[in-house]
C-alpha cells in the first residue's frame, strides 16, 4: 500500500509510452516518399532549364559565338516594329510543342561540343566561313517542318487580304498554288544574308534535282 502511489504513476507512464509511441514505418513508405520527393525535384530543376535555355538573353550570352547574331537580330522587324512584339532568339529556332521543345533540347549537346570542345565558330572569321553552311541548315531544317517556327505566329487562316498589298497577296497565292513554306520567300529577316543559292534555289525544281 505505501508505494502504491508509485506503482499507480509507473503504469500510468507505461501506458503513457505504449499509446504515444509512434509504429515503425514500412521501408518501402521511406523510399517511395523518398523517390517521389526526387522526382518532383528533377522535374522541377528540368522545367527551370527548360525556361532559361528558351530565354533570348541565355542564347546570346551563354555562346560567345551567338554574340555576333544577337548584333544583327537588333533594329530589325523582328525587333523593333510598329506593335512592339518581338521576336527572340527561341521564337524562331525553337519548337513550341512540347515533344519538339524536349528533342530540340537534347540537340543542344551538339552545340555544347562545338564551343567547348572543338571551338568550331568560336571567332568572327570561323563563323563567317561557316555562314552559309549554318544558314542553310537551318533553311532545311524550316523547309521539313513547314517552316513550323514562323507559323507558330503567323498564321496563314487568319490573315487578313484587305490589309495586304497587291503584289503580297499576289505572292502568297502563288505560294499557296506551288506548296511553298514560308522560308522560302522570307529568309536573312534577322540575320545577314550569306553568300550562295537561298531557299528557293535550294529547294525549287531545279535545287532539287540537283
Amino acid at each position: 500500500a505505501r508505494w502504491g502511489g508509485y506503482e499507480g504513476l509507473g503504469e500510468v507512464e507505461k501506458c503513457g509510452q505504449k499509446s504515444g509511441r509512434v509504429r515503425d514505418v514500412p521501408r518501402h513508405l521511406v523510399g517511395l516518399h523518398l523517390g517521389s520527393s526526387m522526382g518532383k525535384g528533377v522535374v522541377a530543376l528540368g522545367g527551370t532549364i527548360l525556361v532559361d535555355t528558351n530565354e533570348g538573353k541565355f542564347c546570346a550570352t551563354s555562346c560567345h559565338e551567338m554574340g555576333q547574331l544577337q548584333k544583327e537580330h537588333k533594329g530589325t522587324i523582328h525587333d523593333v516594329n510598329r506593335s512592339g512584339v518581338r521576336a527572340t532568339c527561341n521564337d524562331c529556332h525553337v519548337p513550341h510543342e512540347y515533344v519538339p521543345n524536349y528533342l530540340a533540347k537534347l540537340g543542344l549537346f551538339s552545340d555544347f561540343w562545338g564551343h567547348y570542345v572543338t571551338h568550331s565558330i568560336d571567332t568572327k572569321e570561323k563563323f563567317e566561313a561557316k555562314r552559309y553552311q549554318l544558314a542553310k541548315r537551318v533553311w532545311t531544317y524550316m523547309k521539313e517542318n513547314d517552316s513550323r517556327e514562323c507559323r507558330h505566329c503567323h498564321v496563314t487562316a487568319k490573315m487578313d487580304p484587305d490589309k495586304q498589298t497587291d503584289k503580297a497577296k499576289a505572292r502568297h497565292e502563288k505560294a499557296r498554288i506551288e506548296g511553298l513554306t514560308c522560308v522560302e520567300c522570307h529568309f536573312s529577316i534577322a540575320h545577314s544574308e550569306p553568300n550562295g543559292p537561298g531557299p528557293q534555289e535550294l529547294f525549287g525544281p531545279k535545287g532539287a534535282q540537283d
